[in-house]
């Protein structure tokens, strides 16, 4: 694929049709190949490789220049780049507590460790920047062994939990640096088998107690129902058995990208949708943890929905934290599918009703 002679700058929008085109190409399910369990042809794991990345700021999220999107305030974002070849595809995403340290996964099988620099809640830069292969404790790597699209991230007391698309698995890294830890297949249930194989488990949450104590799994979209956002119940780790299914409304053709939980117990779900007419457009939607439940129909709050005319991309992952006033901050990545038409974003907001 070739890249087009201009790309669009940061806080504005593509607007030509063979970009569209383009990027609806990147986004369309990729042909699924013949898969063993066996690893196919292992590599050495490496050690995490240190990389550049640069950062150019988003000052506006829209031209307008307002910073006030329904319930979110704009607080800043980053256009990032590296010259390391792997870098791109961020497709999930977690951050400590101080909203500084991250570890995101990428759809091409690689861990992505560092620390966001910021001015308050203003986003500068990327430090310390690492990547690693996801490797499997039998030796080799997940790309290897054909399971190298990691969709989905969260972090739990044991460990680092990876939804692998295609493949419909979950996967635990154990430990506190998953870049040099080597991970198991924890489940690969009949049941995410239904989903088709680019509607995988997109979200992931794995709530420390509460309700429900469960992994949740969320997926991109149901292969038999247009009308709803597909959701799976397990049993704590170390319980392997399925607890129930769920379901959220869909609408307006958004589908599940990622999701996280508050601390206050919400959920936020974020979405993504993109066709000719209308482009690119993303949305997060909000509600309590506690409305997920066997059999249950989730609906969600609105918290903001941005089209093309705003500074975003194929926006895929979302983590959050708190800032030194209390205020819950939306970290939101995306994934440019390794193309010259499309960019890696970092966007910050917070929640300000």
């Amino acid at each position: 694929m070739s890249a087009l002679k201009s790309v669009p700058k940061p806080g504005t929008a593509p607007s030509r049709p063979l970009a569209a085109a383009l990027l609806l190409l990147c986004l369309a399910p990729l042909p699924v190949q013949a898969q063993s369990d066996a690893a196919v042809a292992p590599s050495a794991a490496p050690s995490a490789a240190r990389i550049e990345i640069a950062a150019t700021p988003i000052e506006r999220l829209e031209a307008g220049g307002g910073t006030r999107f329904g319930a979110l305030e704009f607080r800043g974002g980053l256009v990032l780049s590296s010259a390391a070849a792997d870098f791109g595809g961020l497709s999930g995403l977690v951050v400590d507590p101080d909203g500084a340290g991250f570890v995101a996964v990428t759809d091409r099988g690689f861990w992505l460790s560092g620390r966001i620099r910021s001015e308050g809640d203003r986003p500068t830069g990327i430090a310390d920047a690492r990547l690693a292969r996801l490797r499997a404790a039998g030796g080799g790597t997940l790309a290897g062994r054909r399971r190298g699209d990691a969709e989905s991230l969260a972090r739990t007391k044991a460990g680092y939990l990876v939804g692998i698309e295609r493949r419909q698995e979950l996967w635990l890294f154990p430990g506190d640096d998953p870049l040099t830890s080597a991970g198991r297949r924890l489940l690969a249930d009949p049941a995410l088998a239904t989903l088709g194989g680019n509607q995988g488990p997109e979200a992931l949450l794995a709530p420390p107690d509460g309700t429900p104590s469960a992994i949740v799994v969320i997926g991109e979209e149901s292969p038999d129902d247009a009308g709803i956002l597909p959701g799976f119940l397990f049993a704590p780790l170390g319980k392997p058995v399925p607890a129930g299914r769920f379901s959220i409304r869909r609408s307006d053709d958004f589908a599940a990208t990622d999701a996280a939980l508050a601390d206050d117990g919400t959920v936020y779900l974020l979405e993504r949708r993109f066709d000719f007419l209308r482009g690119v457009a993303m949305r997060i939607r909000r509600f309590p943890l506690s409305e997920i439940r066997p059999g249950a129909r989730v609906e969600g709050e609105v918290v903001i929905t941005a089209n093309r005319l705003a500074a975003i991309d194929n926006m895929e992952g979302l983590a959050l934290h708190r800032n030194a006033a209390g205020e819950l901050i939306l970290t939101l990545v995306s994934d440019d599918n390794f193309s010259a038409l499309q960019r890696t974003l970092l966007l910050r907001f917070a929640v300000v009703d």
